[in-house]
Parts: C-alpha cells; structure tokens; sequence
C-alpha cells in the first residue's frame, strides 16, 4: 500500500529542523511523572519520615485541579496488539507535551509516530495520515527553528499520505504562503487542487473545491493589486502591464462572482471584487454586488455587508435618504455600532419631522452601552436633540415615548453621585452637557446632579490650593519616606 512507503518519510523535516538538538533520549517512551514534577506524593523521603503521614500531609497541602479532559481517541480493547498498545501511548505523550508547549518532545514523538501509517487496520491510515497531519503542523507552527522549506516539505509528502484530505491539505498550504507572501506559489498550489479529483465527487468534495477556486480568484486579485502598483509607479503608459492586469482581473472576477452565489460570509472576497470594479469605474456594478451581500434573505445576517454598502454609497455621493434605509438595517443589527453617531448626524439634517424622533432613540439605544456612556459626542448629540425638540409642544411626550422601558433605570445610570463625581474629575464639559441633558425633563436630579460634581470639584481645588499655600507637610511626609526606605535596607 502506499501508506507503507510513505511512513519512513512523512515526518522526515521534522527530524531535520531538530538535529542540531543533541538530545540524549531521542526515543523516550515514558514522560517524567506529572506528580513528580507537582511535588506531590512519590518525593524521596528521609529516613526518619513516616511515609503515611506524609502522605496525608501532602494531600492536605495540594488540591489537584479538577480539569475535564478530552476523551482518547483511542481505547485499550482486550484484543490489542503491542503495535497498537504503543501507538496508543505514543499519542497520550504527544497530548501532554503539547499541552506544556513542550514543541521539542512533541517533534521527537511525532517522527515516531509517523509508523502508524504501517497499520493494515480498514479506515485506520486514513485517520492516523489527519492526526499527523494537523499535529505535525502545529508543531511546526510554534518551534522556533521551524523555516518556509520545513513546511512545504511537510504538506508535500502529507498531501501523498491520504486521499480523503488532499484538497484541504492544499488549501491550507495555500494560506500558509499566502501569510508568507508567496502569492505566486499559493496560486499554483491551488490550481493544482482544482484539477485534482479522486473517484467520485462527493457534496464535501464539490464544496472544498468552489472554495478553492473562491481563493484562487482572491490570490488573482493579489497579483491584479501588485500589478496594479508596478503600473502606477511609472509615468509611461504600458500596454502589457494593462493587459496583463486586465486578464487577471477577468479570472479572479469568474471565481469570485461564483462564490458569492452561496450564502455565507464572503467579506475579503466582496471587498477584492468591488475594489476592482471600482478601479474599472463600473459604479453600478458595484452597487448591485453590494445590495445583493446586504439584502439576499438566503444569506446570514451579516451587519458588515450593510458597512461596506454604506461607505461605498456615501463615497459615490449617492442621495440621503438611501444612506439612511442602509444605515437603519445596520441599527436593527448592531446598535452601538461606531457608525451610529453618523447615523444621528444624517437624521437630524433630514427635512422628515419623524427623523427627529428616531435620532433621539439612535442616542438613547447607543448610551445604554457601557463603552458610549461617558462619550462627549453621544451627549452632545442628545443635548442638540433636546433643544430642537423642546420647540415642539409635546416634546415631552415624545421623549417619554423614546424612553419607554428605560425610565426605572436610566437616571439612576448616568445621573448617580459616584457618576458625578466621576464626570467632574475627568470631564468637566461633560458635567455640563449632562446637566443641561437631565435638567430638561427632571429638575430635581439636575440640582443633584451638578451639585455633587460641583461640590466634588470645589473640594479637589481647594486641597490643591492648600497645598500649594503649605508645601511643609509634602516636605515632611517625603522626608519620612526616605527614612524609611534608609532604614529598611540597613
């Protein structure tokens, strides 16, 4: 079988990168006990000790944590072979070195157990070739004298070791240069992929396929973007580079068009391809790829695409009232989003009188998050707000309205002495704004309000000024400071 003939050099890179080690136990079957290591019952007792009692000593002394662990793949069966037996507790070390980042042991295990692909068992190489496949490369991933060589010497000979993975195999040593900025390889080891097949195409196979081909067309809008650069830089018009430019925009649009067919969250493909037909001035093109990512019901609710649709309009000075239908989707998603004071901005310019109101519940939604309740912008939104409400003869009803279940919390919130005093020591304006904020519509927390911050700032001042009129007692308290410290290191 081909497993047999794989398995002396599956791992082989690895060996490599960790020759110079000198380790003297290259083969330790058998790690140091944990307990060992804990100090806990098993240390070396002295002769006059009683074993007993420090048994029960140390159990007393030590709580061992009570973590819940992974079940093992693999199980004893009474009809286990030594082979087995041996893999099996292979597998248990490589566990526990990878869990104390011991990448070093993890490799030295890791080129032995490369010899389970040796095992005859049905289905057994298959999933003996995924476990040193995704073992292998964490390894490689963390140890530190791991190169760009090591790994594709690894995916190469991994790829060869079992069928069933070959396409993610592929896939995943096409990231791994494209993180590396070998796009042009990336882009190779994906064509490869896409014209390999093996027997009959499966659902999961025909998935993992458009998939790569979605990447491939992404790695062509890499190649498109640098040629792009190489254009731009000189001044002289060159009609291959523009070609060639063309072309790759022609073969990563067909992969990318087709991808974004499916319903998923395909935010750096849309972003590629809008990027190109934006460079091309296809205005329209663009809009219609967006609105369909934003707006098709099969996709998952996805609060980016309606960003993207947002800040593509607004680029393209598209009219204010699409701006906001986009912008109003994006509050039902995600209402502290940062874009909501925006959203505020563009319902108070509007002409409609109903906008008005739906600024106030834009505001309010984004003060009920603990990351917008001490922003001067979101307060100043409210108080402008306010002002131009306060115009209107039921504005009190209005705001009533907008406030609905928040009025047995709300005040308490932002209105509390210890927010007072807070507001007062770090922003003094936004002391103000709140107070002319809650004065609006409740007096009584007003004068609360702002005169705990008033009386919180008058009493940080005056300790200052007594300070600065008495420096003597500053002097003494240092004084004593360095006596002490003297002293203490005598």
């Amino acid at each position: 079988m081909v497993f047999g003939a794989n398995s002396h050099f599956l791992l082989n890179n690895l060996h490599q990168i960790y020759a110079n080690e000198n380790r003297s136990n290259l083969k330790r079957w058998v790690m140091d006990d944990l307990e060992s290591e804990l100090r806990v019952p098993g240390e070396e007792r002295g002769e006059n000790e009683s074993s007993d009692d420090d048994e029960s000593i140390n159990i007393k002394r030590i709580k061992k944590p009570n973590l819940p662990l992974a079940p093992p793949l693999f199980k004893e069966t009474p009809r286990e072979t030594g082979f087995h037996k041996t893999t099996r507790n292979c597998l248990q070390h490589i566990r526990e070195v990878l869990l104390h980042h011991r990448w070093q042991d993890a490799a030295e295990y890791m080129a032995s157990y490369s010899q389970t692909l040796e095992d005859t068992t049905a289905n057994m190489p298959q999933l003996y070739a995924e476990i040193i496949w995704r073992i292998g490369t964490e390894i490689l991933h963390h140890h530190p004298n791991s190169t760009l060589e090591d790994y594709n010497s690894f995916y190469e000979r991994v790829k060869h070791s079992g069928v069933k993975h070959y396409l993610k195999v592929c896939l995943e040593h096409s990231f791994h240069l494209l993180v590396n900025g070998q796009f042009e390889d990336a882009k190779l080891q994906l064509s490869i992929a896409e014209s390999w097949r093996y027997g009959k195409q499966s659902a999961g196979q025909s998935q993992r396929i458009r998939l790569i081909q979605a990447y491939s067309g992404f790695l062509d809008y890499f190649i498109w973007c640098d040629k792009k650069a190489t254009a731009s830089s000189t001044d002289e018009y060159d009609a291959a580079v523009n070609q060639e430019m063309h072309s790759y925009f022609r073969q990563s649009s067909v992969n990318l068009k087709e991808i974004m067919k499916l319903p998923g969250v395909w935010d750096p493909f849309v972003l590629s391809y809008i990027d190109m037909l934006e460079f091309y001035n296809d205005h329209e093109g663009a809009v219609k790829v967006l609105n369909d990512y934003a707006y098709d019901d099969s996709f998952p609710p996805n609060p980016n695409a309606h960003v993207y649709l947002y800040r593509y309009m607004k680029k393209q000075n598209h009219p204010l009232k699409k701006l906001l239908k986009v912008l109003k989707i994006l509050h039902t998603l995600v209402p502290s989003h940062e874009l909501m004071p925006e959203y505020c901005s563009l319902l108070v310019q509007s002409e409609n009188e109903g906008d008005l109101q739906k600024a106030l519940g834009v505001v309010l939604d984004l003060l009920d998050y603990s990351s917008w309740r001490s922003n001067l912008d979101v307060w100043n939104h409210l108080m402008n707000i306010i002002k131009r409400l306060r115009m209107k003869k039921q504005w009190l009803k209005i705001f009533a309205e907008e406030m609905g279940y928040r009025k047995d919390w709300w005040l308490a919130i932002h209105f509390s002495t210890f927010q007072a005093r807070k507001d007062s020591a770090e922003n003094r304006e936004l002391l103000e704004v709140k107070s002319f904020v809650v004065g609006a519509f409740c007096p009584h927390y007003a004068s609360m309000y702002s005169g705990v911050g008033k009386a919180a700032r008058k009493g940080v001042t005056s300790e200052a000024r007594k300070a600065k009129r008495n420096p003597k007692p500053l002097k003494n308290i240092r004084r004593l400071r360095r006596e002490k410290g003297q002293q203490s290191q005598d």
